[in-house]
C-alpha cells in the first residue's frame, strides 16, 4: 500500500526495495507479489496504477528467476491484459497506465524470448486490434539495474565491473549493449545472493537473541524456585534449539570477515 500509494506523485523508493526485499526473504513471494501488484495496476486511480507498474518493474529486475516464471504466466498476463481490454478496464483505464503497460509486456518480449507465454499475449493483443503498433522500445533496450541500491552495493563496490558497464553503456553497437544487458542480470544476481546471505544472516542473530533471552529468563526463575514442567520442556527446547544455531552462527561470522558490524553483532 505503502510503494503504491496515489497519493504521492514520486516513487517511494524506500517502500519500493522493502517490498522487494519480502518478495526475495518470503518463499510464498514470488507467487503472491503479481497477484497483488494486479490488483493495484488494476486501480481506477492512475497514480496508484503507475506507482503499481514502477514496482512490478523493480520486483522483475530484484526477484530473480522465480518472480519471473510468475510473471511469464497466462494467470498473470490476463491480469495485465484486463486493463488494455474495452471488455474488461480498458474503457475507463488511462491512455498514460494503458501505454505503461504495453511497453512493459513488449519490452519482455525483448527480455525474456524464451517465454513463449509472454510473446502469444502480446501477438493476440495485436491480433485483436488492442495494440496498433509496437512501442518504441528498441530491441537492445537495456535492462536497467535496480533503481533503488543499498550501500554498498556490488554496483558501487566492484569497481572494475563498474567501469566496464559504463564502458559498453556508451556503445552504439547493439552487440556491446547486450553485452551490457548480460552483465548487468550477472551483477543483479550477484547483489540478489549478497542480499540473501545478510537477511538469513539478520534472521539467526535475532533468533538467537530471542531464544537466549528467553532462556536466561527461565533460569533467573529457576534459582528462585522450582520450575514447572512446561517451563522445564521448554528449557530444553530451547536450549535444543540453541546448540542447533551455533554452528550456523560460526559459519555466518566466517563468512561476515569483512563486515566490522555486522561481525560485532
Amino acid at each position: 500500500d505503502k510503494a503504491t500509494d496515489p497519493s504521492i506523485p514520486e516513487e517511494n523508493w524506500e517502500c519500493i526495495q522493502r517490498f522487494c526485499d519480502q518478495v526475495n526473504a518470503n518463499t510464498e513471494g514470488p507467487s503472491l507479489a503479481p497477484r497483488l501488484l494486479a490488483h493495484k495496476i488494476q486501480s481506477p486511480q492512475e497514480m496508484e496504477a503507475l506507482h503499481a507498474l514502477t514496482v512490478l518493474e523493480t520486483c522483475v529486475n530484484n526477484c530473480g528467476e522465480r518472480f519471473h516464471h510468475e510473471i511469464a504466466k497466462f494467470r498473470f498476463l490476463n491480469e495485465l491484459i484486463k486493463v488494455l481490454s474495452p471488455k474488461y478496464y480498458g474503457t475507463w483505464s488511462s491512455e498514460k497506465v494503458k501505454s505503461r503497460v504495453t511497453e512493459v509486456i513488449f519490452s519482455w518480449t525483448v527480455w525474456f524470448p524464451q517465454e513463449v507465454k509472454i510473446r502469444d499475449a502480446y501477438q493476440m493483443l495485436k491480433k485483436q486490434g488492442i495494440v496498433k503498433e509496437d512501442p518504441k522500445v528498441p530491441e537492445d533496450k537495456i535492462l536497467p539495474p535496480p533503481s533503488p541500491r543499498p550501500q554498498n552495493s556490488i554496483f558501487d563496490t566492484d569497481e572494475e565491473k563498474s567501469k566496464l558497464l559504463a564502458r559498453l553503456l556508451k556503445s552504439n553497437h547493439s552487440e556491446d549493449l547486450q553485452a551490457a544487458n548480460r552483465l548487468i542480470k550477472s551483477m543483479i544476481k550477484e547483489e540478489q545472493e549478497k542480499s540473501a546471505k545478510v537477511s538469513r544472516r539478520v534472521n539467526t542473530i535475532s533468533e538467537v537473541s530471542e531464544n537466549v533471552k528467553c532462556m536466561d529468563e527461565l533460569l533467573e526463575n529457576y534459582k528462585r524456585q522450582e520450575l514447572s514442567k512446561s517451563d522445564h520442556e521448554t528449557l530444553q527446547t530451547l536450549f535444543q534449539r540453541c546448540e542447533k544455531l551455533r554452528p550456523l552462527l560460526f559459519r555466518l561470522a566466517s563468512e561476515t570477515v569483512d563486515d566490522d558490524e555486522a561481525l560485532g553483532k
